[in-house]
């Protein structure tokens, strides 16, 4: 039952300055610590591979390599550090750096996806491969009114009214890109997902996902007053 973490980080960012080094709270080396920090804890994972073009993420990286003894720090090539990456071969790479027989891609961007989430999701993964699964992916539920900005028509309503109650939306199921796990196999041919994925549940702040500037206060403001 090995496991890889894949942590991709990646120079420059379009929409937050900085991201995964800025100082975030309290940490100096920002996001980027504040993971590795998280990942170092876990019992169940026989490497944690952090994919970087960023000289930052390297140093921060490499000064953690004598604290977190299973701590891989690989050189992404260019091609695969830049904005027009096609994601299918950045997975790819992850497959080929990556030594063990499953993969756990996650991302510093997921704050509160933590150290015991993390160990509840390879259990979980374990467990319902010997049930037909052959990945997970993380998310949380949503039932909620979703519309189409062409037409204005509620995408997920199922019921013969115009405006029905939220419960009784179709419930769907939101990824918040916090763990996705499967074999190397399916790396290896560019997924993250296999064909039968696990869906495992993840509470709202758990699945904060920083992708805008206001992310970033939001998600300083929830460690100042829940995790600090």
């Amino acid at each position: 039952m090995g496991v890889s973490v894949f942590l991709p980080v990646r120079r420059g960012s379009e929409r937050v300055a900085h991201k995964n080094t800025r100082k975030f709270a309290n940490f100096k080396g920002g996001l980027l610590e504040f993971k590795l920090l998280q990942l170092k804890k876990l019992e169940a994972v026989e490497e944690i591979v952090l994919s970087t073009n960023d000289e930052i993420c390297q140093k921060i990286g490499l000064s953690y390599q004598k604290e977190i003894r299973n701590l891989k720090v690989i050189e992404r090539p260019e091609k695969l550090g830049n904005s027009t990456t096609n994601l299918k071969d950045l997975i790819k790479h992850a497959g080929e750096v990556s030594n063990s027989e499953d993969i756990l891609w996650t991302h510093v961007t997921s704050p509160f996806c933590d150290t015991l989430i993390y160990q509840n999701a390879v259990k979980l993964f374990y467990k319902n491969r010997k049930l037909g699964y052959d990945s997970l992916i993380s998310g949380r539920e949503y039932q909620d009114f979703l519309l189409d900005s062409r037409t204005g028509e509620i995408v997920n309503n199922s019921t013969i009214l115009d405006w029905p109650r939220t419960q009784d939306l179709n419930n769907w199921f939101e990824i918040n890109n916090g763990i996705f796990l499967t074999g190397k196999d399916n790396f290896k041919n560019g997924k993250r997902v296999g064909s039968k994925p696990f869906l495992f549940e993840m509470g709202k702040i758990a699945s904060l996902d920083i992708d805008h500037d206001e992310d970033f206060v939001l998600a300083e403001l929830v460690y100042e007053g829940i995790y600090r």
